[in-house]
C-alpha cells in the first residue's frame, strides 16, 4: 500500500474517532493505529531508497553538466585567445609596427630628431588603432562568452527539466 494512502487512512481514523468531552482528546483503536503505523514503517525504506536515488542522480547529472560547462568554457577561452592571436588585425598591427620601427631606425641615421617625432606620432596612431581593435575584439569575445553562457544555461535548464520529468515518472510509478 502507498505510504500517502496509509497516512490518509490514519488521518481518517483520527477524524472519525470518538471524542472525549471537554478534553479535546479522542479515543482510537490502538491495535488498528499501530497496524497502520507498522505498514507505514514497512513502506518507508523503499520510498527513502527511491528518493535517495533520485537525489543522487540529480546531483550527479548537475555535477557532470557543471564539469562539461567548465571544460567547454576553458576550451572556448583558449580558442578565442588563439583566434585573437591569429586574427588578421593583430597580424596586420604587428607587421605595421615592425615596418614603422624599421623605417624609424633608417631615418634616425639621417635625421635623429625628425625620426623621433615621426616615430612618436606613428606609434601614437598605432596605439590608438590597437586600442580600438582590441576593444572590438573584446566585444566579440564578450558576445561569444554571453552566447556560451546562454547555451550552458539552456543545457542546465534542459537537464533540470529531464530530472523533473524523471521525478514525475518515478512518482507515477508508485500509483
Amino acid at each position: 500500500m502507498d505510504v500517502i494512502k496509509l497516512i490518509e487512512y490514519l488521518q481518517e481514523i483520527i477524524d472519525t474517532s470518538s471524542k472525549v468531552p471537554i478534553t479535546g482528546k479522542i479515543m482510537v483503536d490502538k491495535k488498528e493505529v499501530l497496524e497502520v503505523i507498522d505498514k507505514i514503517l514497512n513502506c518507508l525504506p523503499a520510498e527513502f531508497k527511491k528518493a535517495q536515488w533520485v537525489f543522487e542522480e540529480k546531483e550527479r547529472i548537475l555535477s557532470e553538466a557543471i564539469r562539461e560547462a567548465e571544460t567547454l568554457k576553458k576550451e572556448n577561452v583558449e580558442l578565442l585567445k588563439r583566434q585573437i592571436e591569429n586574427h588578421d588585425i593583430t597580424k596586420e598591427a604587428k607587421n605595421r609596427a615592425e615596418e614603422i620601427i624599421s623605417s624609424a631606425q633608417r631615418d634616425a641615421k639621417v635625421m635623429r630628431l625628425g625620426a623621433r617625432d615621426y616615430a612618436d606620432e606613428v606609434l601614437s596612431q598605432l596605439e590608438k588603432e590597437v586600442n580600438e581593435h582590441s576593444e572590438k575584439m573584446l566585444d566579440v569575445v564578450k558576445g561569444e562568452m554571453e552566447k556560451f553562457l546562454v547555451s550552458i544555461n539552456s543545457e542546465v535548464n534542459s537537464t533540470s527539466n529531464i530530472i523533473r520529468e524523471n521525478i514525475k515518472e518515478l512518482r507515477n510509478m508508485k500509483k
